[in-house]
């Protein structure tokens, strides 16, 4: 029998960085086929990139296919001397269970397991669907070789989703909180002003970008994008970086860069706000060159039985409602949005990427009985 608690523990003390590995998805697909599912090991690599492992996992054949998506890689532990735990021994210290992926996310997906394994047990593999596991190892990572190209092999092998789990922890504070229904899309921009370099005691020789730089960059943030919508808060663009790579005091650079970000609602798409950036750019001055990569687009889920049975078993485990929220960053879920109907909920995200990472072992087992139950509910409506 697998227990959510024991089993993210042999998941953490694998020490899965993006892309590696280290046996984590083994022991995912052992776990998986004892409980008779199906597996897919689905390892993926682009030219100039590292292999990374996914994994899709199915039981039965019918429809509805309800899925458990996530990703067992973690991002790397920084500098080891602050943690007061090793992030790889999965420690249970004054019910906690410390460690680097505890909250983001083998937490969630060692839930997911215990969950399945309830529900099967209780209900047999004759119900009337399919459940099905959507695991990837590059979420953390670029996200080239990860869920994009499952959801591309799955299409290819006519595997379709009805409804999509993603377990991240979208909870602030407390279990219960918050659930995600949406996500806010991203563009990121890296903007090269061209000039001329020179010495600083005659200026007249020389083209300075940075004055230039400057005013573009006022010009990008002078006004708001817009003030949000019912389900969006504003859109934000944030600066990241401003430099030249001088390193003397006496010469004009020949080229100045900024990079940011803008975080955007559904107001916005990608290729609207490249528009608003060159057009706004092109107003202060045209010697420039502007490289921008869209991470995922804005979107929002419809609010149907996914969404109405995670709030129905939250509460009933729980004794909280969560709120529907479209706050934070980005996840896995804009890639699935386009295949199925996709929600987010998992533990308490305070420490995820911290030193020290960990969950209370109650919220834990109280996500266990919360997947578990919205297995029970979809699958009742479903038969």
């Amino acid at each position: 029998m697998i227990d959510t608690i024991s089993f993210a523990q042999e998941l953490i003390r694998c020490p899965s960085v993006t892309p590696r590995d280290e046996g984590v998805f083994d022991l995912l697909q052992d776990t998986l086929e004892d409980l008779g599912f199906i597996c897919h090991r689905l390892p993926f690599q682009e030219e100039g990139t590292e292999r990374v492992e996914n994994l899709y996992a199915r039981i039965g054949t019918q429809a509805p296919n309800f899925c458990f998506a996530g990703h067992l890689d973690v991002v790397p532990v920084g500098d080891l001397s602050g943690w007061n735990f090793d992030p790889f021994a999965a420690t249970i210290h004054d019910d906690r269970l410390y460690g680097r992926g505890a909250a983001d996310m083998k937490g969630a997906v060692a839930a997911f397991v215990e969950a399945a394994q309830n529900f099967l047990k209780d209900q047999g593999d004759d119900f009337k669907g399919s459940l099905s596991f959507l695991i990837t190892g590059d979420e953390e990572g670029p996200a080239i070789n990860g869920t994009k190209k499952v959801l591309e092999w799955m299409e290819d092998q006519g595997e379709i989703m009805d409804h999509c789990l993603v377990g991240e922890p979208t909870n602030p504070k407390c279990m219960g909180e918050m659930m995600k229904v949406g996500r806010r899309g991203s563009i990121n921009s890296v903007l090269t002003v061209h000039g001329t370099q020179g010495h600083v005691a005659y200026p007249q020789r020389a083209d300075n970008p940075l004055p230039r730089l400057v005013k573009m960059m006022n010009a990008l943030i002078a006004d708001p994008l817009d003030q949000g919508n019912e389900f969006f808060d504003p859109s934000s663009l944030s600066i990241t970086s401003i430099d030249c790579g001088n390193e003397v005091e006496n010469v004009i650079p020949a080229e100045a860069t900024a990079m940011f970000n803008i975080r955007y609602n559904n107001i916005h798409t990608g290729a609207s706000l490249e528009n608003w950036i060159r057009s706004t750019l092109d107003h202060v001055d045209t010697n420039y060159t502007l490289k921008t990569r869209i991470s995922g687009e804005s979107f929002m889920s419809p609010q149907d039985v996914l969404t109405d049975l995670i709030e129905q078993a939250t509460e009933e485990v729980t004794g909280v409602a969560p709120e529907r929220s479209t706050s934070g960053g980005t996840s896995d879920a804009r890639f699935i949005t386009h295949s199925c109907t996709v929600a987010e909920f998992g533990l308490v995200g305070q420490t995820m990427h911290k030193v020290d990472e960990n969950v209370l072992i109650e919220d834990l087992t109280n996500l266990t009985k919360i997947y578990q139950r919205i297995l029970e509910n979809y699958f009742n409506e479903a038969a």
